[in-house]
């Protein structure tokens, strides 16, 4: 599978290129995917290639949500 045929289903945990984050796929408007923090926040297009996120990320962004919320934080 090439990168460019990848199309996520929505709520998959995806690692965007651009942002070079960790995100669960919200929406698809027009040729833009709108993601999510895995924990929730604020949406953010997509800014490069999707691919399904790997476990190691998906782990890292469950540690970062665990330590913003034992501090107290809101996502």
């Amino acid at each position: 599978m090439r990168m460019n045929d990848y199309a996520p289903e929505v709520g998959e945990l995806v690692w965007d290129e651009g942002a070079r984050k960790v995100g669960r796929v919200m929406d698809k408007i027009g040729p833009r995917w709108q993601l999510k923090p895995p924990g929730g926040g604020r949406k953010w297009d997509a800014r490069g290639p999707l691919r399904p996120a790997t476990a190691a990320e998906r782990l890292s962004a469950g540690v970062a949500l665990a330590n913003a919320r034992s501090r107290g934080e809101r996502p």
